[in-house]
């Protein structure tokens, strides 16, 4: 593997497409997410009223990479040797001597090998990654506030609240509070995708690269982002769309791997196929079988893939680590620290608020910006014992990006504009941390950097 990634090395370029392809007008969504789960538990459940009353404060809580743990109601804040950064009790912080009590002088997350070797979820932790369930994690910090400890039923109200909004069928049946409202206003949650990144697909496509789009979305609610993202072609756009793919199973249930469907009507057949033997829109499936049709659409023995995601337990680890991929993660932190803004996303801002929500929300921290209370996405800074200097620790979250993705970048309108011969400087651990960021590293590396 070089120093250097080029997309006109690629025989075969995917996409995710919720947070990557598509992006959200993130402050709108979240509130919505929460509101999904927390009315959910409110009405279904039996909790507090006060879950569903929220300040703009109270947002700074919300941050991407925290864990959860089920076992004490901690919520924990992860360095990359997995030792504790920094930690709270439902929302409120632990303090340095309440961490060394739960912790232990080293202050070791005792799940952490378990976490950091597989990503799989656990009926003992839970790691928020993806903004689809990220608030989820201010909800349990105020119902961990309420309860003063962890109650048995707690996670299991949770998981029924996810599914209750995001179950294939709530789309079709307008089940839960989040899809009833995306489909009433699309325009509110959702970014369309600028000319350029349209303009960008056309023309791998033209320069004979073949294009998947992989999604977990069900295909109803995949159609309803594409077109208004991408327009009512997009399907043009790509070679092979694969929805409802249950990643990161879709990457990692090898030799136990699920079939592909075939779709009707937004219906998977009951029949999966024994393989994937020619270009179009499937549902579920598995990467070998996948892997084999992209063999024969390139004409080449072992094409090389990358593959574009936003989650490092659905798309980074799974498909660098099981299908051997080249993969570009979609950071929007970055944007939170300093790394400016493309052209295009600028011209994507969020709609206009009615002045009656004005007032209610403003101040409201984007989920993707630094948490007063958490830190930096990427380093956190611990202060020097007897008052030496700052220590910047790199967090788990920032080492995996450098572990598992080839290069990082805040949208894909960053490069739509750039040739596809372009030369990226890629992640590598003979290289400086900072390396494999594009345009530019976060704020918080390149302090850590100059202070090393």
């Amino acid at each position: 593997m070089g120093d250097y990634f080029c997309l006109s090395d690629c025989d075969v370029i995917g996409f995710d497409l919720d947070h990557t392809l598509c992006r959200y007008h993130l402050k709108e969504t979240s509130r919505l997410i929460y509101e999904s789960f927390a009315r959910f538990l409110v009405e279904h459940k039996g909790y507090d009223k006060e879950l569903l009353e929220l300040t703009p404060a109270t947002w700074d809580f919300c941050f991407k990479g925290l864990v959860v743990d089920l076992e004490d109601g901690n919520l924990v804040k992860l360095s990359e040797d997995g030792t504790v950064l920094r930690a709270t009790r439902g929302t409120k912080d632990l303090s340095t001597e309440e961490m060394l009590r739960h912790y232990g002088p080293p202050r070791e997350w005792k799940h952490f090998q378990s976490l950091n070797t597989s990503f799989t979820r656990s009926a003992k932790y839970y790691f928020y990654d993806n903004y689809f369930d990220l608030p989820g994690a201010l909800l349990c910090g105020r119902v961990f506030d309420m309860f003063q400890k962890v109650n048995s039923d707690f996670w299991k109200d949770m998981i029924a609240a996810i599914d209750h909004n995001y179950n294939t069928s709530a789309f079709k049946e307008d089940a839960g509070t989040y899809f009833p409202c995306v489909k009433r206003d699309p325009g509110r949650y959702l970014q369309p995708c600028s000319d350029s990144v349209k303009t960008w697909l056309r023309t791998m496509k033209t320069a004979g690269k073949v294009l998947l789009l992989i999604t977990s979305s069900h295909s109803d609610y995949c159609r309803l982002i594409c077109e208004h993202v991408l327009g009512k072609d997009f399907e043009e756009l790509f070679d092979v769309i694969i929805t409802n793919a249950l990643k990161p199973g879709f990457f990692s249930l090898v030799p136990h791997q699920r079939p592909f469907r075939n779709l009707v009507n937004d219906v998977e057949e009951s029949e999966g196929l024994p393989s994937l033997d020619k270009p179009g829109w499937y549902s579920q499936g598995n990467w070998p079988h996948l892997h084999e049709l992209l063999k024969t659409m390139t004409g080449k023995p072992e094409p090389k893939v990358v593959y574009f995601g936003d989650s490092m337990r659905s798309d980074m680890f799974p498909a660098s680590s099981f299908g051997k991929w080249e993969t570009v993660m979609i950071v929007e932190e970055m944007e939170g620290e300093g790394v400016p803004q493309s052209d295009a996303a600028k011209s994507n801002q969020a709609p206009v608020e009615p002045q009656e929500k004005k007032g209610k929300f403003e101040g409201m921290k984007s989920p993707s910006a630094a948490s007063n209370q958490w830190g930096s996405y990427f380093v956190d800074v611990q202060r020097g014992v007897g008052g030496d200097e700052d220590v910047h620790k790199l967090t788990w979250c920032c080492h995996c990006i450098h572990k598992y993705s080839s290069l990082a970048i805040p949208s894909v309108e960053h490069i739509a504009d750039l040739p596809l011969d372009y030369k990226f400087p890629r992640f590598s651990p003979d290289k400086p941390c900072t390396s494999g960021y594009y345009p530019r590293p976060p704020d918080s590396l390149l302090k850590r950097f100059q202070n090393q």
